[in-house]
């Protein structure tokens, strides 16, 4: 019997603190979802961004 009670706790504590860490992460991972800022303070007169440019016609 203590031929399966070792693995058998070990692989349920090993289980366990997985779980935790996945639980934990993905937690983690869904909280994030914020939009980053985007910094407008450009040139607008040099920039080419929603510009469209066909050259000298």
């Amino acid at each position: 019997m203590g031929k399966f009670l070792v693995p058998g706790a070990v692989s349920a504590v090993v289980g366990l603190a997985l779980g935790t860490v996945a639980t934990l992460g993905i937690t983690a991972a869904s909280q994030n979802n914020t939009r980053p800022e985007v910094d407008r303070n450009g040139n607008a007169d040099s920039s080419l961004l929603n510009q469209v440019e066909y050259g000298s016609r």
